[in-house]
């Protein structure tokens, strides 16, 4: 793998600007710095790349996204959302999914030499890296993810909505529960769901673990809880891919959804409302949050703005007929 403008600044223990400038002369460098770039430039013998200084001086080549997986809708509205707004911008897009994938901190820290700033998706990169990426001056946009120092972050929101959508299975009388979607990580978008269902729903909802957030995985896991006698009569699903392998599950093994075991998603997405039954799940903006992950990288890398910023986008509970009739609120 080759010696990135990365390694350069963390060897020299300064900012990949700071290597920018002490080479090509573009701005004031104090000798000592300049001296301990140059020692580290000869000791991994590195050679500047077109992308690596067009990260340091923020000439807008590319920019990179790192998702921890490319599969589904969600993924794939996020990233057009993305794509669209980077277009408009005159840039292109590397894109690094981590799936399946090892040495993945070094692989990020490649890209991050390459490009001229970072989309980073979840926990597709630990904290501790992040915070050196932050350090050496990488211009960085997290989404779905709690606040860190140094880096935009943006999300949909889901706590407020969780609850909604907790109590409004509540009203239709149901008392035994289930969250599809589980191991959780903390802090992320699933978390936050679970403990919002959870924190209306107390006792009365566990979580069931779905190995990954698929339809395969919601298929999986729901076939098993179904089939157990104490079968919970309403199901919340971590996101609609995860429901709609639910509502397999439940078809193939012979219960009537709402009539036997209420499902419910979370997105919106296409096939959420063209299921059978259609799907009550809350609706988030996953293609503006990619648009509005592309601005801001773009404010950061213009130097529109240095100070870090993070927004919540407004999520809204949908009411279809998987979960039964409820009087009070009218299906769309």
């Amino acid at each position: 793998m080759d010696v990135t403008i990365y390694e350069v600044a963390k060897r020299a223990g300064v900012s990949i600007a700071t290597v920018s400038r002490a080479l090509r002369g573009t701005g004031p460098v104090a000798a000592k710095t300049r001296e301990k770039v140059l020692k580290a430039v000869e000791e991994l013998n590195f050679t500047p790349s077109r992308l690596g200084v067009s990260l340091a001086e923020g000439r807008h080549a590319a920019n990179g996204v790192v998702f921890p997986d490319l599969a589904g809708p969600y993924y794939t509205q996020v990233l057009l959302g993305y794509e669209e707004v980077a277009a408009e911008l005159g840039r292109s897009v590397v894109i690094l999914s981590t799936k399946g994938r090892t040495r993945v901190g070094d692989l990020i820290k490649d890209l991050a030499g390459r490009v001229d700033g970072m989309l980073i998706f979840g926990h597709a990169a630990p904290d501790p890296l992040i915070s050196e990426l932050v350090r050496l001056g990488v211009r960085l946009v997290i989404i779905s993810r709690d606040p860190l120092s140094g880096a935009d972050t943006l999300r949909s929101e889901n706590t407020a909505s969780a609850r909604a959508l907790a109590g409004h299975l509540a009203g239709h009388g149901y008392e035994r529960f289930a969250f599809l979607g589980a191991p959780l990580a903390r802090g992320d978008d699933v978390d936050e769901r679970w403990r919002g269902v959870r924190s209306v729903l107390g006792g009365a909802i566990e979580a069931v673990g779905t190995r990954e957030y698929t339809v395969e995985c919601g298929y999986d896991a729901a076939k098993d809880l179904l089939k157990g006698k104490d079968r919970p009569e309403a199901i919340v699903c971590s996101d609609d891919e995860v429901a709609l392998g639910a509502l397999l599950a439940a078809e193939e093994l012979g219960l009537d959804v709402p009539g036997d075991v209420a499902v419910t998603g979370w997105d919106d997405i296409m096939a959420a409302r063209h299921a059978r039954p259609a799907l009550t799940t809350v609706r988030q903006p996953m293609r503006e949050l990619g648009a509005r992950a592309a601005r801001a990288l773009d404010e950061l890398i213009t130097g529109i703005r240095d100070t870090p910023r993070h927004l919540i986008l407004t999520t809204e509970l949908v009411v279809r007929s998987s979960c039964g009739t409820h009087p009070q609120e009218v299906s769309t």
